[in-house]
């Protein structure tokens, strides 16, 4: 057998790994709206911190990197454009040191590179900034003075809205962009408070935000995409529902994290809203943005959103028709170890006994006799696009396998299985794998194979075991490769994936603050160790406070938050006062301790003012820690949670 094989927007470009269903003739002249908006805003990356040349700067850069060649097409200032009050006429007007030549120079600058412009304000009496006025009661005088600027796109957010009815409040403002006659997309920023998918479109808007905002970390990331699921319903041309803007390249996510970001929201057909310093993007951040296969999704004509259709607990399978007759699908790990995972061409919809699986991150094109199987890393993903095939036309589906642990104890032996697995229609022969030895460990048995053959959905597979030598570092990483043969030629594949190394905690009261941590994850900024959450950054913290008592030491959360801490079996309890911080007014949270994925204690719904309740657990025979903060269904906003004087006594 071995010797045998030997032998959105007003246009919008569409790039599809193959040609397309024919579109429709109303596509030729396409309205606004009627495929998700892609652009870039300003707010995730600079905040306040804008004027005209960063916009300007933006402009270019879209064109220069080739983001607008990729489909990106508007330009969007976001909060703290203008001067603080209005002019003596009831007009806004541009902030005179920032914006000295004004919006309607800056959207001539942006209309003459082929882009569009986008502008921000809100409902409210006040923007969520308090820097310039809101457009609330002042509706048709600043839509009229966006359409004479030149506007494109209007952001229209949710602060200071004196507690007006929203549906009145933002159908005012749509009718008050429908009047002054300038094709404009209108997006609500309502926060998803009052179920906006079912009035958005009603309302005069092409999108409308579903959750709050985006924060650049994994636990934002995870919390939006839980509120997305249902969803799909409202969604389709010239109404979108909008999970908020892409972090990608803003560096609170590794860039395995991004893809998953990235694919997901092409999967959800959300507004693809760049908010890095696209001057400044890395090669990793580009390909990110840029890869047109993935954006393809996104803006396929039909419109029709990708949804979940599998939740495992951390894996899930979330699946797209697509106007050709293909599936997209998107395989989730939300888990903290790789895994592989798996689905098939009828889960997603699709018939027949053959399948071509185009892989859309690598580009890489296989057969599957049905079934679609990767390796997911933890916080990643594995995306494809799949087409009824009638004859096999390309190498089979294979798969390397190296399950990483979820965590590694630096006094115990590490097992790991290496297996490869076929799901084409033909076989794979001349297999040559290998694994590589970490730092600091020693290789029992051999770390070299050949096999023969894998025949069609076979799959081979051999354990192998490290024992520590002297285990060192933060991370233990674990890589193998593969090559075989194929009807097609010879191919390779690699595996690689780490764990975080871990020891037990010292004998006595240690406070978490100062404990190891396996992972954390947070809502909004990173947790902090000492002090309340504060905002987005890294230790801009304060002194934790829950109902008017301070506390000196303690972790500061956001939810939805988790922090995981490996114990070993070796600590007796953890004990903690919890609540939500004083420095915000908002919010509700509960609070939960976990053992081994178990609940042990838990809190019901805490709000601001309330005092601090105790949180205590026995640990016995726990291997991991986790103290968890979950919304408490009112919109994770405002969650600033507290675990006050938090320890563990081993």
């Amino acid at each position: 057998m071995a010797a045998t094989i030997a032998a959105c927007t007003t246009v919008v470009t569409v790039v599809q790994a193959t040609p397309a269903a024919a579109e429709p003739q109303y596509f030729a002249a396409q309205r606004v709206g009627e495929r998700p908006p892609m652009g870039w805003n300003s707010w995730n990356k600079f905040g306040c911190e804008i004027d005209e040349n960063l916009i300007r700067g933006a402009a270019d850069a879209l064109v220069s990197t080739g983001m607008k060649d990729a489909g990106y097409q508007y330009v969007n200032i976001d909060d703290c454009w203008a001067e603080q009050n209005r002019t003596a006429d009831g007009k806004l007007e541009p902030n005179h040191e920032r914006f000295p030549h004004g919006i309607k120079a800056l959207a001539d600058y942006v209309h003459e590179k082929g882009l569009k412009l986008g502008i921000y304000t809100s409902a409210g009496t006040l923007t969520c900034q308090k820097t310039m006025p809101g457009a609330l009661d002042h509706e048709e005088a600043d839509a009229q003075s966006f359409a004479d600027w030149g506007v494109d796109y209007l952001k229209y957010d949710n602060c200071n809205n004196q507690g007006r009815p929203a549906i009145e409040r933002y159908t005012k403002m749509g009718d008050a962009i429908k009047k002054t006659g300038r094709p404009m997309i209108y997006a609500l920023c309502e926060w998803g408070e009052n179920d906006p998918w079912t009035w958005g479109r009603d309302a005069g808007a092409q999108l409308w935000r579903t959750t709050g905002d985006i924060s650049d970390n994994w636990g934002s990331l995870t919390g939006i995409l839980d509120q997305q699921v249902g969803l799909e319903k409202y969604a389709g041309p010239g109404g979108w529902n909008d999970p908020d803007m892409l972090e990608v390249g803003n560096g609170g996510m590794t860039d395995a994290e991004y893809r998953a970001h990235f694919s997901l929201w092409a999967l959800l057909n959300a507004p693809l809203l760049a908010g890095n310093d696209l001057p400044a993007m890395t090669p990793a951040t580009k390909a990110i943005l840029e890869n047109k296969d993935v954006i393809a999704l996104d803006q396929d004509w039909a419109g029709v959103q990708g949804h979940k259709i599998r939740d495992d607990g951390d894996t899930e399978v979330w699946a797209k028709p697509m106007s050709d007759g293909s599936a997209a699908v998107v395989l989730f790990n939300r888990g903290s170890a790789s895994t592989a995972m798996t689905t098939t061409a009828k889960e997603l919809g699709l018939a027949g006994r053959g399948f071509r699986v185009r892989d859309l991150w690598s580009g890489t094109e296989t057969e599957t006799a049905g079934t679609l199987r990767a390796v997911v890393p933890s916080h990643g993903s594995a995306t494809f696009r799949v087409w009824p095939e009638k004859k096999p036309s390309a190498a089979p589906l294979t798969t390397l396998a190296l399950p990483n642990p979820e965590y590694v104890p630096a006094d115990r032996p590490l097992t790991t299985t290496l297996k490869v697995t076929n799901d084409g229609s033909t076989p794979v022969a001349q297999l040559r794998a290998s694994i590589a030895t970490p730092a600091g460990w020693r290789l029992r048995g051999p770390g070299a194979f050949t096999v023969p053959i894998v025949l069609p959905g076979k799959s081979w597979q051999h354990d192998v075991t490290f024992e520590p030598v002297a285990p060192a570092g933060e991370r233990v990483t674990l890589a193998a490769k593969a090559s075989y043969l194929t009807l097609y030629g010879r191919r390779s594949l690699t595996a690689e994936g780490s764990s975080p190394l871990v020891t037990r905690p010292a004998t006595g009261t240690t406070a978490l603050s100062k404990a190891a941590w396996m992972s954390s994850d947070n809502g909004w900024g990173p947790v902090e160790r000492g002090t309340s959450n504060g905002e987005a950054g890294a230790g801009d913290g304060h002194r934790i406070t829950i109902a008017g008592v301070g506390y000196d030491d303690g972790i500061g959360a956001h939810a939805p938050s988790s922090v995981r801490i490996y114990v070993g079996a070796a600590c007796t309890s953890v004990r903690a006062l919890v609540g939500l911080d004083d420095e915000n007014s908002g919010g509700s949270a509960g609070f939960r301790i976990l053992g081994d994925g178990k609940e042990l204690a838990a809190t019901g719904v805490l709000h601001p003012g309330d005092k601090a309740q105790p949180l205590d657990a026995q640990l016995s025979g726990v291997q991991v820690l986790e103290l968890a903060v979950t919304d408490g269904g009112d919109g994770n906003t405002d969650d600033h949670a507290d675990w006050a004087n938090a320890a563990i006594t081993c």
